[in-house]
């Protein structure tokens, strides 16, 4: 029985040599797209979060009467890594009256780091853009 079994694996193990190798060359294209897609959604997370504690940052600064340069330098201060040519900062009531509000929004335009856009492009034809789009967070908080 044991001499049956050792001839049925050997035989099995000689045919079946390439066959690995073409699995794995189906396998990788979805394996790459996958992680591809759980590295952009992390990097797009991670400036999603700074954003929205870039404009809380600011509207703190802004609740104890700051001038509006300053909780710009503040929120510009506090985005960290992002590219603050993309970055846009608007300020409203900036030094306003005491039980009134101050609102700060920041937005950021993200751009996909892999090339996972260009493949939904173009398996979609051009009807599907997730190359670039914008994140934004605003913060209003009442002057002391």
């Amino acid at each position: 029985m044991l001499a049956i079994l050792k001839r049925i694996t050997r035989r099995t193990g000689k045919k079946e040599g390439g066959q690995s190798l073409v699995e794995f060359a189906l396998v990788l294209p979805i394996f790459l797209l996958v992680l591809f897609a759980i590295v952009d959604f992390g990097m797009a997370f991670h400036a999603w979060i700074t954003v929205t504690n870039s404009a809380r940052e600011g509207a703190r600064l802004g609740a104890v009467r700051a001038s509006e340069d300053d909780i710009r330098l503040r929120v510009l201060d506090t985005t960290g890594m992002l590219d603050q040519t993309e970055l846009t900062v608007s300020v409203t009531n900036a030094e306003g009256n005491p039980g009134e509000s101050v609102v700060v929004d920041v937005s950021y335009k993200y751009s996909l780091l892999s090339p996972l856009a260009g493949i939904v492009d173009a398996i979609s034809l051009g009807s599907i853009d997730i190359g670039n789009f914008t994140l934004s967070s605003t913060a209003d908080m009442r002057l002391e």
